[in-house]
């Protein structure tokens, strides 16, 4: 009996899902090639949070949907031309923000 035991448990720990490693990124390193050519992750993600972290700065809660898909239109256009750039000196550049 207890080696029916071990044996379902060892065939369960087979069965489980892998755990996923957890992976961070530096955002201030992030630079326009990697996201032009989505190297880190979909630049949508990116520029959502690029988003929350200059509203923050400035303790705005507010949220212009239509202005953030505007604006990381700007900056992956000018990512484009400057992909050695880093992405948030190219928002500073391209939308004046600091």
């Amino acid at each position: 009996m207890r080696s029916v035991v071990v044996g379902s448990g060892f065939l369960l720990a087979l069965a489980a899902p892998p755990a996923s490693a957890q992976v961070t990124v530096e955002v201030a390193k992030i630079t326009c090639e990697q996201l032009t050519l989505y190297k880190i992750t979909n630049p949508q993600n990116i520029a959502i949070w690029l988003s929350g972290y200059y509203h923050g700065k400035r303790s705005s809660t507010t949220l212009d949907t239509q202005g953030l898909t505007a604006d990381s239109k700007k900056v992956t256009d000018y990512c484009i031309r400057n992909p050695q750039v880093t992405v948030m000196q190219a928002v500073e550049t391209v939308l004046g923000v600091k």
